[in-house]
Order: structure tokens, then sequence, then C-alpha cells
């Protein structure tokens, strides 16, 4: 145990975020660099090391957590990134994007503020990075065998990374200019400068994975080509497939959905454009969804310089303590003000988009909305509440619905979906296609980074075993395990 009167010693703080007029200015993360590492021991210290961990069962990764605590409170920082690479390939992107399930699900959060699990493991990464403690675990010998993945972010980089170090051949096809999945053009800058993503590539090129860029299988490059060329295939492509809003005035110009309008801002910082060809810049900007997403898009309208920013959700806005439907330790709906929030707009909660107006020009210009409300278990209109907002770029953050059937992956595969349109697997994440398995949102449909990698990791035993009939990889999870988080 770290120390046993450490939740007793001290209160939770965490990782101070810069001022808002100074991060407005850049696109770098929000938080002061090196603002954590001189209270990480005291925060580590705060871990009971409870007899039953119920952290463990609110990470999908099963992630070592009061072990690394432990190290973090002594400083042996190479211990504690040992402990915390045992359960996950790429801890910088889950201590930077993950929403922590683990700290909902923390004993000494029942009556007290959680551990701040997820800093110290933001910690931990970025110092063995600075200490040089991240090297390239390059395989003993080959096995002979090739595998195929299909999307670089984060369940095929980790589904690769662990094949790669089994001793196979691994090539990652991706669609896009550079690798990285949504952790490359969906997630902006200001929430993880991509520097943590190229060193993680460079360290995976030298562990001995090859990428291959700018080739959409299905379309540049037959998926039955394609199988026919390696020995097994990882499906990680992403439910990329968006909701969209068919209400009248949809065609309008300047409504695109998040993901036209996210990676567009993202390029910029890659260097590819001066200026990008979707901005905000001087527009009243609305986001339809509250999501993460929908947060993201706020964060960025406010760095091009928009007018206004209204988000809108369509549920009521959740409350701030657990309702007594998400107790403890489920993971609750809570009102979260993220970084993105803290730097203006408006949030409009409960309120339902019934359509749009254009100037003369086709041109977005007005949003029409009405009030909302549950009775009898459906959602109705409020009378009397309609009203308009000005409107001149509307981004639609409202998820995802599944896996792309257009592109032929599906159809050229021959694989069957389940009931939720998402690829279907079995046990071993493999399809009805011999040699061929999915993992992350292809195949259990929109959710969190740390369901991704626990989901590449668990498609990277079942590959191994199909390809050398036995596996010493960890799977810490099944197709149908929702552990504590939905």
């Amino acid at each position: 145990m770290a120390d046993p009167k450490g939740f007793l010693n001290h209160g939770r703080e965490v990782a101070r975020s810069r001022p808002v007029e100074e991060r407005l200015k850049d696109w770098n993360e929000v938080y002061v660099p090196g603002s954590l590492l001189p209270i990480i021991s005291k925060q580590a210290s705060r871990c009971m090391d409870c007899g039953i961990p119920f952290c463990h069962n609110g990470c999908p990764l099963g992630n070592l957590i009061p072990e690394w605590n432990d190290y973090a409170y002594r400083e042996d920082w190479q211990a504690a990134s040992e402990r915390l690479h045992a359960t996950n390939n790429f801890p910088e992107f889950t201590g930077r994007l993950c929403p922590a399930p683990c700290e909902s699900a923390c004993v000494l959060g029942i009556n007290q503020p959680a551990v701040t699990i997820k800093n110290v493991e933001v910690s931990i990464i970025d110092k063995a990075w600075d200490t040089g403690d991240v090297a390239p675990q390059i395989p003993e010998r080959l096995s002979g065998k090739t595998v195929a993945v299909i999307g670089s972010g984060p369940a095929g980089l980790a589904a690769a990374q662990q094949l790669t170090r089994a001793g196979h051949t691994v090539a990652v096809y991706e669609r896009a200019d550079r690798v990285g999945g949504l952790l490359r053009y969906g997630i902006p800058e200001f929430k993880m400068e991509k520097r943590h993503i190229n060193r993680r590539i460079e360290q995976m090129r030298a562990e001995g994975t090859r990428f291959r860029t700018g080739i959409e299988i299905g379309r540049d490059l037959k998926a039955t080509d394609l199988r026919k060329r390696y020995d097994a295939v990882v499906i990680a492509a992403g439910a990329t497939t968006a909701r969209d809003l068919p209400v009248p005035g949809r065609e309008l110009n300047g409504i695109h959905q998040a993901m036209e309008y996210l990676p567009l801002a993202n390029k910029v910082q890659e260097g590819d454009f001066v200026a990008p060809p979707i901005t905000a810049e001087g527009k009243h900007v609305v986001v339809i969804g509250g999501g993460d997403t929908g947060a993201d898009c706020v964060g960025t309208a406010h760095r091009q310089g928009a007018a206004s920013v209204t988000q809108l959700e369509i549920m009521p806005r959740p409350g701030e303590e657990r309702n007594p439907g998400q107790p403890w330790p489920t993971f609750p709906m809570l009102y979260k003000v993220t970084s993105a929030h803290e730097e203006g707009g408006e949030r409009v909660y409960s309120v339902n988009t019934t359509h749009f107006e254009g100037d003369e020009d086709g041109n977005v210009q007005w949003l029409h909305l009405v009030e909302v409300e549950f009775t009898g278990g459906k959602l109705t209109q409020k009378p009397g509440t309609e009203r308009k907002i000005p409107a001149q770029l509307v981004t639609l953050a409202m998820g995802f619905t599944g896996t792309d059937v257009e592109n032929g992956v599906v159809s050229q595969f021959g694989l069957e979906l389940d009931e939720r349109g998402n690829i279907a697997r079995d046990a071993d994440f493999a399809t009805n296609v011999p040699g061929v398995y999915v993992a992350g949102d292809a195949g259990r449909g929109q959710s969190l980074i740390v369901w991704a990698i626990a989901e590449g990791r668990s498609a990277a035993r079942g590959v191994d075993r199909f390809l050398t009939g036995a596996s010493d990889l960890p799977a810490p999870i099944r197709p149908t395990d929702r552990s504590l988080m939905v």
C-alpha cells in the first residue's frame, strides 16, 4: 500500500489548465506542462490498495492501478512504466482521452473524491518517454505468418503491435494519408498533440510493423485480394457511418458532419493547409450533439475565432451527482464541463432541431428549434417553445450508427452483421470467414478508446491462436463483456 493515511492526508488535485486567453491563441494541449509531477506522488498515495480493487473492473484493459500507484508514490518511474505497459499499449493516449471509468469505480469515490488515476497514468508514461524507458520490443524470431490490419486507430494499432511482438509480419492499411485513424484526425490537437502518436508509430516501425497509408480496402484494394495475400486479416476500421439529421434545409451550405469539420483543422496543424476549407472564423456556430465530439467542435470553433458558439443536446441536462439508477461503481452520466466549455459558448439542453433556414445563395443562416420533454416514456415537443437562433456553420456530432458497408469490405469478404449492424464475431473475435477477425468499433459499435485497445489486444490473441495453435498474448475481454461501462 502506498501510504495507509494518504487518502486522509491529501485531497484530490488534478492537472492545472493554462489560462483560457492564453490557450485560445494556440493549439497546444490545454494543461500546464509539468504541472502534475510535483503533486503526483501525493495523489498516488491516496490509493487505498483495496482488497477488491473495483477500478480493475471499471477499466476494460484491467489496468494494474494499485500497483503502479504504489510505484508512482515511491517515484520508481521505471517500475511504474513496466506495470502500466503490462496491460496497455498506449497509456499516453488513454491518459489524455479516456473518460476514466476506473475513477467512477474507485472505492475511495464512495464517499470522497476518487483517486486521480488518469493523471497518475499520464504522468508515468510521460516520465517514461522522457527517461528513455519506452523502447522497441523486437521479437526474437519470426513466425513466417503474415497479418493485415485494416485501420490504424487505437484498436488496429494495439492488434498490430501485439501481433508484431508475437513474431508475425504485420502490415497496417490506413485509407487516410497519415497513420492514427480518429486519433490523428478526429481528436483536436489541444486534447492530444500528435507528437504522441508519431513516436509510438516510430516505436512500432522499429519493432517491425509496416504501414500502408492512402489505401482503402474495398475500393483501392479488393478485400478478396488482401485475404489471398495474408494468412490472417484484422478489421479495425471503426464505426464511421455518422448519424445524420434529415430535416428540411439539411442540404444548405454550411452544415457538416463533425468528422468533415474536425479533420480539416487537424490538417492545418499538420501543415497541409494554411487555413481550413471549413472554418468558424467570424461565424455563429451551432454544434448539434452534447458528447465529447461535440465538445471537440466547440473548442475548435473557439480557436478559429467564431462569433458565437451554441451546443444543442436533445436530452435533459445531467445531474451533478449520481442518480439512484447509476449507483457506485457503475459509470454515471454526470454534467461535465470540459476544457472547451470553460472557454465559452452556450449549452442548451432538451431541444430538438426542426429545420434550417438559408439565404438566397443557399447558405445556412438560422436554425429553428423547439423544446422537448419526456412524457409517458416518449419525447414530445412543448407547444409555444419554438424559436430560431443564428447559425452560419452547423456541425452534426450525434454519434455513429455502425461500420461502413458501402466501401465493399463487408460484401467482398462475405461478412455477416449482427442485429446492431456491426460485424459479427465469436468469442475469439473471429468473423464467419476463416482467418478474418474484427476489433474495436467495427464489431462493438461506437465506444471508448479503452475498449478499442482492449479489443485490439484480445483480437490479437485470437489471431495468434489461429496462426500457431496457441497463444501467450493477453486477452483482457471477450466480445460480450460490458464490464461496468456501457
